[in-house]
């Protein structure tokens, strides 16, 4: 783990995204509240939090540092859902591995939920793919 006692708080603002491909049947059913697990981006929102919040448990050599805010979107295309995390500390580290385990969180609760129509006649997931998954974003210093 990195030393980081000596370096000052300041403002720090991380952005990631990532794509989830679906069939565009599975697509719609999010969009219209048909999925039988129950409201797909509420939960995909509600884990994305979690996951930033929690991602010094997931990943070890990460600094545990004050959250101050956590944006979640979605867009959706006719077979894709994106996932866009803002998250927003005042501290000694960035907040850019907590936006990807943001978006990774998301987009897999995303798949959980949706898998049951993802499946093709092999009982094997052909379409879905989780992809594009980036840092679009950082600030350091003043927001």
């Amino acid at each position: 783990m990195v030393d980081i006692t000596g370096k000052p708080d300041v403002y720090r603002e991380a952005t990631a995204s990532g794509v989830i491909r679906l069939k565009p049947e599975t697509v719609r059913r999010v969009l219209e509240g048909r999925v039988e697990k129950g409201d797909v981006l509420t939960c995909a929102r509600l884990a994305a939090i979690m996951a930033v919040k929690r991602t010094p448990e997931i990943l070890f050599l990460t600094h545990p540092i004050p959250i101050t805010g956590v944006d979640v979107s979605f867009e959706f295309g006719e077979d894709w859902v994106r996932a866009r995390v803002t998250v927003r500390s005042h501290g000694k580290t960035g907040v850019e591995m907590e936006a990807l385990t943001g978006v990774l969180a998301a987009l897999l609760t995303v798949f959980d939920m949706c898998k049951a129509y993802e499946k093709d006649e092999r009982g094997q997931y052909s379409v879905a793919e989780i992809t594009d998954i980036r840092v679009e974003r950082k600030v350091k210093g003043e927001a």
